[in-house]
């Protein structure tokens, strides 16, 4: 997953290109519905990133990941401009930055992750697709396929191997009891929630299929297919 130097660099620059394509943007794009998470609107979703980066940096981490969490949020920041919300991310990049070299690599390759899966869903309700060989995305897939050997080795499933087009990785420990073949971008985002069982189940499969489906998707997944 990288070193902590790495995982801030890459932290960085998912800022910086999520401010890229957010700066100066105008109501009607302010308030599209993002499709990868359609409760929220563009806004709701910066939002949220800005507030996930100050409360790791004031170590509010109680129910992280939670509903209520992410809603809290959302809320506090409710009625500030796009551009208002990129500059108290930016105002405080330099204290997130110290919190995460604090942080072990494992937790803060956490928040690339999830800065870089809300990277994509910006860019899905954009239509402005890119960034899937970035630096984020490899620490992010890193950070993804390790969790996903940790819930096999926990069921006692054996190792999935998920062939891509950029190489194989294998997860979880003891030989291979279901291998997927599919593009990498398509694996991470079903590992986000951001696929539905009907989308991966649709990829190769060999072994038990069934078992590896029900553990890719680390986060719940959608009802309904979503193509970006």
């Amino acid at each position: 997953m990288g070193t902590n130097d790495e995982i801030i660099a890459a932290y960085r620059g998912v800022q910086q290109r999520i401010s890229e394509l957010a700066r100066g943007m105008d109501e009607a794009a302010a308030d599209k519905t993002v499709p990868a998470c359609p409760e929220w609107q563009v806004r709701d979703l910066l939002a949220h990133v800005v507030g996930v980066g100050a409360d790791v940096v004031a170590g509010a981490l109680e129910g992280a990941g939670s509903d209520p969490w992410t809603a809290a949020q959302v809320e506090a920041r409710r009625g500030r401009s796009v551009d208002e919300l990129l500059a108290e991310w930016e105002s405080g990049s330099d204290a997130l930055a110290e919190a995460l070299q604090a942080s072990d690599p494992f937790r803060a390759a956490q928040s690339v992750f999830d800065a870089a899966t809300h990277e994509h869903d910006l860019r899905g309700a954009l239509d402005e697709p890119g960034a899937r060989d970035s630096d984020a995305f490899e620490i992010g897939w890193g950070w993804a396929t390790d969790v996903l050997g940790q819930i096999r080795d926990g069921y006692d499933a054996g190792a999935i191997e998920l062939r891509t087009p950029s190489g194989t990785t294998v997860a979880g420990k003891g030989e291979p009891t279901a291998t997927v073949s599919a593009d990498r971008f398509e694996l991470w985002r079903a590992m986000t929630g951001r696929r539905s069982p009907d989308q991966v189940a649709a990829w190769n499969w060999e072994g038990d299929a069934e078992g590896g489906i029900g553990h890719v998707c680390l986060l719940p997944a959608r009802t309904t297919p979503l193509v970006e």
